[in-house]
């Protein structure tokens, strides 16, 4: 009925672009905050203005990342490399930190005035998954899981968290890193071959891969399905509607 290998336990969900829409929410903020700095140095610089493309930049080089990580994995690939700086940098500061800090303010501006879209079909599956009695949780990068899931509804339907604020308390590395899965599935008390991942990012399908789970469900919202499986997804889905079809 789940569409799951025998013996599952526990589901553990991405957030941003598996259950809600916010994955598109951070595309927008990803490039707005990129946009001005390429903007203004090529100002200064002289240099072409190449704007941040989210169909080719977004997947490789931020989905699914910590914010910190996403920040220099996409400057790096402009041959940009920025110091890291610190949590208190000024805003307009040309440092990882200070960057991605404006990048988490914009995503928490359009949350609260826009809201976040979830996806019908995750809902569905994830009432379907409370009343086949498996234990749910969402293990995402990001900083503001709780407030979404506040704002989405769907807090009474996740019964554990780990999040980027979680991660980075118990110092966590994150995604393609395993160890926020592994450490939600310890927490739940579920052996990893009985839990199985939800991931819409190639660095969350790869940690999912990596941490031997005992199964990986890719969910292909930017049409990479190809990739999905070649990071370690056992199966494809565009939505998770599709995984309560009967298949037999």
């Amino acid at each position: 009925m789940l569409g799951l290998p025998d013996g599952t336990r526990a589901c553990l969900f991405d957030l941003d672009g598996v259950l809600t829409d916010t994955a598109s929410v951070h595309a927008a903020s990803w490039k707005q905050m990129f946009d001005d700095f390429l903007r203004a140095r090529s100002e200064r610089d002289g240099t072409p203005f190449v704007p941040f493309d989210v169909k080719a930049d977004y997947g490789p080089y931020v989905d699914g990342k910590p914010r910190l990580a996403g920040t220099d994995s996409f400057l790096r690939s402009r041959g940009i490399v920025l110091p890291q700086g610190g949590p208190d940098d000024a805003p307009g500061a040309e440092t990882l930190h200070a960057l991605s800090t404006l990048k988490n303010d914009l995503v928490q501006e359009k949350i609260r005035t826009v809201g976040v879209e979830v996806y019908p079909g995750s809902v569905r599956y994830l009432h379907a998954a409370k009343e086949a009695g498996l234990i749910t949780a969402v293990v995402s990068s990001s900083a503001n899981a709780e407030q979404v899931l506040e704002v989405a509804g769907m807090t009474e339907l996740i019964d554990h968290r780990m999040d980027g604020v979680t991660a980075k308390q118990r110092g966590l590395p994150g995604k393609p890193a395993p160890d926020t899965f592994l450490a939600a599935a310890a927490d739940l008390g579920v052996d990893r071959s009985q839990a199985v991942v939800f991931e819409d990012a190639l660095a969350g399908v790869a940690a999912g891969k990596a941490g031997g789970f005992g199964f990986v469900v890719g969910v292909d919202r930017l049409g990479h399905a190809d990739k999905l499986r070649e990071n370690g997804a056992d199966v494809v889905v565009s939505d998770l509607a599709e995984l309560l079809e009967d298949r037999s």
